[in-house]
């Protein structure tokens, strides 16, 4: 792919990605959440669809369903520097929301949403581990694959 031919993808997704963000912020607000929590998963949100998913590769959010593991196992412990265990909980938590919202307006599909859930499910404590790990200077490096 040419750099012409990226930076097309690339405006083309990120403009699917604020119409995708626009419908979840909808969705929140129906559902009568609270403004510092719409804020909340809309900026989790974004980071993971319009950061690592998009200048990644850019890929589509129909594609982030499968890099889920990829995204909390590993980019968000290394690379963000307020990543915690609980915060890897907070960002599962908005990305599981965002995907139902996408689910329910037929964006991506019944079995997607669900593999996404069951990574997170047998995903989180291994990330959280390993966040811990991480974060602790006294701990050995999880990612040292050397």
């Amino acid at each position: 792919m040419d750099f012409d031919d990226h930076s097309k993808t690339y405006d083309e997704i990120r403009t699917k990605n604020d119409e995708y963000l626009e419908l979840f912020e909808q969705d929140l607000i129906a559902k009568e959440q609270k403004g510092i929590t719409i804020k909340r998963h809309l900026s989790n949100v974004d980071f993971y669809i319009n950061t690592f998913l998009l200048n990644e590769e850019p890929l589509t959010i129909e594609y982030g369903v499968s890099m889920i593991d990829s995204f909390l196992g590993e980019f968000f412990i290394r690379k963000c520097m307020w990543s915690t265990p609980k915060s890897i909980k907070s960002m599962a938590t908005s990305i599981k929301k965002f995907y139902k919202c996408m689910m329910e307006h037929g964006i991506v599909s019944k079995e997607d949403y669900a593999f996404l859930c069951n990574e997170i499910k047998n995903g989180m404590e291994t990330w959280q581990t390993d966040c811990a790990i991480y974060n602790d200077p006294d701990q050995p490096n999880p990612f040292n694959f050397f």
